[in-house]
């Protein structure tokens, strides 16, 4: 984050600690154990959407701030790839492991207990067959690197026109292609979603190339961001969130998973 705000990328100021580090270890009465805390400066702006209402934008808008955020995500892969990490650097990764392993980032999805018996054999299918095709994509500079890995709405502050990226929680490496399917995973059911898309796309070319070959995969790339958020629920499925939306992203996925494999 700070290396991103170091070239201008509109990003949340670090606080540092007075002794100049960036986080310390705290206690408190009654927890067990410490906690490592941080501080953020504020950004103004506020959400584009959310996953729950979709875009509270008005009719026009929407195209414009996808465009830019489309060229937030560029930027951002272009300074990833050209910047020297640090030696003892490490970060989680959205790569074949993360996402369709039998240990999965975010969990299990085809054993979440609210599938259908053919909703979890085409997840099963499709997963076997993302696997085929990420090992095909390979891990090239051009394709993968480190990503933010959460752009939705939430996450994407509109500050007059101006967005700012916020949530780096699950930021680590992955395919760049992970990074624009999650952009466009919430806009799905938009009635502009095609023009959603290209502006996005259009946002990004005009800042770092991508191949068509790549653009193509992006009913791959969309199936394995749903299967991570059916994962999510498989872990958390006593949460609010999860009884709320967990229908929505059931039907949703496997219309993806659907989609890839017809596609494929």
């Amino acid at each position: 984050m700070s290396e991103l705000a170091r070239v201008g990328m509109q990003v949340p100021p670090i606080v540092p600690t007075a002794a100049g580090g960036l986080f310390v270890h705290v206690g408190a009465p009654g927890v067990p154990e410490k906690r490592q805390v941080d501080m953020l400066g504020w950004l103004s702006g506020k959400p584009i959407g959310s996953a729950e209402s979709g875009l509270s934008l008005e009719e026009g808008v929407s195209e414009r701030l996808y465009h830019s955020a489309g060229r937030l995500a560029a930027q951002l892969h272009n300074h990833s790839t050209a910047m020297t990490l640090p030696s003892a650097f490490t970060r989680h990764s959205w790569c074949e492991q993360g996402l369709l392993s039998d240990a999965p980032l975010w969990g299990r999805f085809w054993e979440l207990a609210a599938l259908s018996p053919e909703e979890r054999a085409v997840l099963t299918e499709a997963r076997f067959k993302a696997a085929e095709d990420l090992a095909a994509l390979g891990k090239s500079s051009a394709a993968f690197g480190m990503i933010h890995a959460d752009f939705v709405p939430e996450n994407l502050l509109n500050d007059g026109g101006r967005l700012q990226l916020i949530d780096f929680d699950d930021a680590g490496f992955g395919w760049h292609m992970f990074e624009l399917a999650t952009a466009l995973y919430w806009t799905l059911d938009e009635p502009n979603y095609p023009s959603i898309c290209r502006a996005l796309f259009d946002g990004y070319r005009s800042e770092r190339p991508l191949s068509p070959a790549h653009e193509a995969m992006l009913p791959l790339f969309l199936f394995l961001r749903g299967s991570t958020y059916l994962g999510w629920l498989q872990t958390r499925a006593e949460t609010q969130t999860a009884r709320e939306l967990g229908p929505l992203l059931i039907e949703r996925t496997c219309r993806l998973a659907r989609r890839y494999l017809a596609a494929h």
